[in-house]
């Protein structure tokens, strides 16, 4: 097997990539990420991610040109509705990129994230997966989130404290948003 595995930021990176080692599969890293806003916020994470990687010596892809306009063009009439559609367009990419490079399987670390709606994202990864002729690899990393935490800090990672997307930012700060989630 070799896998490419959609990453969104090096702390979401930390406890896959040990369990992939120590399972000895090859991967790679790729990321696409077109939710994550503002710019500046996008190019942190990415700079971290590519500089994880280096330091690892695990070979890292992005997916360029940054392409912000395209999420929001496809969430802006039902931001409510967004997570599906941004799963989709990042494990879109993912695939693509997968077949185009000749790599069997591949996978993301949204599976890491206690934040995300693993049932949907396998399913969707699973479509795609069929619809490129590969295969998606599923595994629950969230049972490694509080080691990954835990390292990231370690590590002096930085850490976001929502998804990427303006729409999450605002329902992390936003405090109209904060009475919703009391009711």
């Amino acid at each position: 097997m070799n896998l490419l595995l959609h990453t969104c930021c090096a702390p979401c990176l930390l406890y896959p990539a040990r369990y992939l080692n120590g399972e000895g599969l090859t991967f790679a890293v790729f990321a696409a990420n077109p939710n994550i806003h503002p710019y500046q916020e996008y190019q942190r994470r990415t700079a971290q991610l590519a500089a994880y990687c280096q330091s690892e010596n695990i070979p890292y892809y992005e997916d360029t040109p940054y392409a912000m306009r395209d999420f929001l063009g496809a969430v802006a009439q039902e931001p409510d509705r967004r997570c599906p559609i941004c799963y989709r367009m990042r494990l879109k990419k993912t695939a693509a990129f997968a077949q185009e490079r000749g790599y069997s399987h591949f996978s993301t670390t949204l599976l890491y994230s206690r934040f995300q709606n693993h049932a949907l994202i396998e399913a969707i990864g699973e479509e795609l997966a069929a619809a490129h002729d590969l295969t998606f690899f599923y595994h629950d990393f969230r049972e490694g989130w509080v080691e990954g935490v835990q390292r990231s800090k370690e590590l002096g990672m930085y850490r976001q404290q929502y998804c990427g997307c303006i729409f999450s930012e605002q329902e992390r700060y936003d405090p109209q948003f904060q009475k919703r989630k009391k009711q």
